[in-house]
This record gives structure tokens, C-alpha cells and sequence, in this order.
């Protein structure tokens, strides 16, 4: 695997960070991450919205059919390919370690979904999101999430929800005053220090979703800040159905299932998930009334499918494969149980 390192690019004029800071982080060492399975059609933007000049530029693959790997090699990217199985804290994980080797601990690393494709000018998006890490308190930051072009309401209302256009740096001691929105974190775009990084542990080596959501926490606990930038962009949303909102809900209630130290330190999301559904019947009320029905019909497969997940200890395997939208994480679960049952049957005999 062959790596370029080279150094960051000027932030532009309207970031808030000031001369020193943004000096620092220049010299700092950036690799940028692309995590594609058949991404084709996407990785083309991705490209050209970063541009060619900005980090070391590495596209880790997850079993594409569709040229990813080729389409990549040839618009100048270092190609790896995923260890197998997926798995969204293993996978992230072991791309920062390689990062690491490379760019070493004090350097900085930008990780992007196949998907998310940065707004503005060519290296903008990037330099006002790694820019605000010249604060040398903060340990990572994320940017704003806006609707693909031609999204729904629904889609729409939920990145308008959770990305607002106002900046902010979050610790632990907004903990109280923010319950778990204290610890919300996208790495679909989002930068993080390195050497913070490696002190809470890194990416978790299994998460069926949230593992960033983990590793903000562990950064906010260890003494670290998170930063959310308002103004570093990336078009990224998905149009799901009522049934895949369901199941995405199941997901997190897995996730907060089993890393319930974070509802602990944190508190519950009952609450903000009343405070989003007010938001979208208003939202609605605006765009398109005559879908404030669904809206409804939205959130209670969206509350039953997170109830499930809590619950998920007593749900037979196949009834939660069924029920996830993260097949291959059951998939694992499955292949481990069955090894654990002929290492049984071997001892027995």
C-alpha cells in the first residue's frame, strides 16, 4: 500500500479559528478515509470535491463489484480492502491503525461514507473541519449533514433536525444540561485527533451502529471536547421507508442495549425523540401537510422497533436478523454461535 504525505490546506477566510491555531494545524499530518462498497457512482463527486493536492487519500473497500476499487486506483487513491466480516467499529478501526503508521499519533484523520459528498469549494469542506482542531483541547469534530438534492420531507426535516446551522463545542459538563445529544457524533464526516483517539481505545472492534457515538462519549469522559462545524458540509441523506426507519430504530436500541453505560453517564433519548416529532409535524405542517399522517405512523414503528432492540436478549437470532438493517453484524453472530456449539460437541466427546 503505498501512502503520500502531505500537509493540510489553508482554512478559509470565514473559519473562527484563529492565526496561531490554524498555523498548528497545518503542520499537522491528514489522512482522509473513504469507506465504499459499490460506490461508483458516488466516489467521482467524493473526488473532485476534495480534490487531488489536500492528504494522504485512502479508500478502504468492502467486496465492490461494481469497479470501486479500479475507479479509485485510477483517480490517484490508495486502495485496501476491508478485512472481513464488516463491522462499523472494526472496519474503522483497523483504517485508522493504518493511518497511524503512516501519519503517526499526533496527526489528524477525516473519515467519509461512500456517500457523503462535501459542499462548497474544492478542499473547503475539509479545511473549516480539521481547521477547528488547532484548539489542542479538542479531540474530534464533525460537520453538517444537508439533504441530497431532491429529498423528502422526511429526510430533509432529519438532517435539518440534527445539523442546525450553529456551531458548537461540546465537554462532559454539558452532559446535565444536554443528556445524550451531549455525546451525538456523525463519523460519516467528521475529523479526529489521532492521540485522542488512541487514548479512549480507538474504535470499538464491535458495534452493530453508533460506534461513534462510543467514541465520543469515551473522549468526553476522558477529559476531551467534541466540536460540531457548522459551516464544513457534505450532502449525505438517506430516503428511508417506514419499515427500514423501523429497523434503523432497532439497530439503536441494540446499540444502546449493549453499551448502556452511555444511557448511564448520558441519560435516556425518550425525550429528545418527542422533541424530533414535534419538529417534523411543524416541519410538515409547512412542506407537506398531507404526509403528517405517515409522520405518525413513522414514529410509532420507530419507538416499537428501539423497544425491540432494548430487548433484544430474548429475541431468538433469526427474528433479529430479520428485524435489522445490519445483516452481515447477525450473520457474525450466527457463524460465532455455531463455532461455539461444535467447540461444545468437541469438548463433550
Amino acid at each position: 500500500m503505498f501512502w503520500v504525505q502531505v500537509g493540510l490546506p489553508a482554512l478559509d477566510h470565514r473559519t473562527t479559528v484563529s492565526e496561531s491555531r490554524r498555523r498548528s494545524v497545518l503542520t499537522r499530518s491528514l489522512a482522509v478515509i473513504v469507506f465504499t462498497r459499490d460506490a461508483a457512482a458516488h466516489l467521482p463527486a467524493i473526488d473532485a470535491a476534495i480534490g487531488g493536492d489536500l492528504a494522504v487519500k485512502l479508500v478502504v473497500d468492502s467486496s465492490s463489484t461494481d469497479g470501486t476499487a479500479e475507479l479509485a486506483g485510477r483517480l490517484g487513491w490508495d486502495v485496501t480492502r476491508a478485512p472481513e466480516p464488516f463491522d462499523h467499529g472494526g472496519t474503522r478501526g483497523w483504517a485508522v491503525r493504518r493511518a497511524v503508521e503512516v501519519v503517526g499519533r499526533d496527526g489528524v484523520a477525516v473519515l467519509l461514507t461512500q456517500d457523503a459528498v462535501p459542499a462548497g469549494a474544492r478542499g473547503e469542506a475539509i479545511g473549516r473541519l480539521v481547521g477547528v482542531l488547532g484548539d489542542h483541547g479538542l479531540g474530534a469534530a464533525y460537520g453538517r449533514q444537508l439533504p441530497r438534492p431532491g429529498a423528502g420531507p422526511f429526510e430533509a426535516h432529519a438532517r435539518l433536525f440534527n445539523y442546525p446551522d450553529r456551531s458548537e463545542v461540546r465537554s462532559m459538563e454539558d452532559a446535565k444540561r444536554l443528556g445524550i445529544k451531549a455525546c451525538f457524533f456523525s463519523d460519516s464526516f467528521a475529523a479526529y485527533r489521532l492521540e485522542a483517539l488512541e487514548q479512549v481505545g480507538g474504535f470499538p472492534e464491535r458495534a452493530i451502529v453508533g460506534e461513534d457515538a462510543i467514541v465520543a462519549a469515551k473522549l468526553l469522559k476522558a477529559g476531551w471536547k467534541i466540536a460540531y462545524v457548522a459551516d464544513a458540509c457534505v450532502y449525505h441523506s438517506h430516503d428511508l421507508t417506514p419499515l427500514q426507519e423501523m429497523r434503523r430504530y432497532f439497530d439503536i436500541g441494540v446499540f444502546h442495549a449493549r453499551e448502556n453505560w452511555i444511557l448511564r453517564e448520558f441519560g435516556k433519548p425518550e425525550g429528545e425523540g418527542l422533541r424530533f416529532l414535534r419538529s417534523e409535524l411543524r416541519y410538515l405542517w409547512q412542506h407537506a401537510p398531507w404526509r403528517i399522517p405517515e409522520s405518525f405512523l413513522r414514529a410509532a414503528l420507530k419507538y416499537f422497533g428501539y423497544r425491540l432492540g432494548r430487548a433484544e436478549r430474548w429475541l431468538p437470532l433469526w427474528v433479529k436478523r430479520w428485524l435489522s438493517l445490519q445483516k452481515h453484524f447477525w450473520d457474525r453472530e450466527a457463524e460465532e454461535l455455531r463455532a461455539r456449539r461444535r467447540g461444545g460437541r468437541a469438548h463433550g466427546e
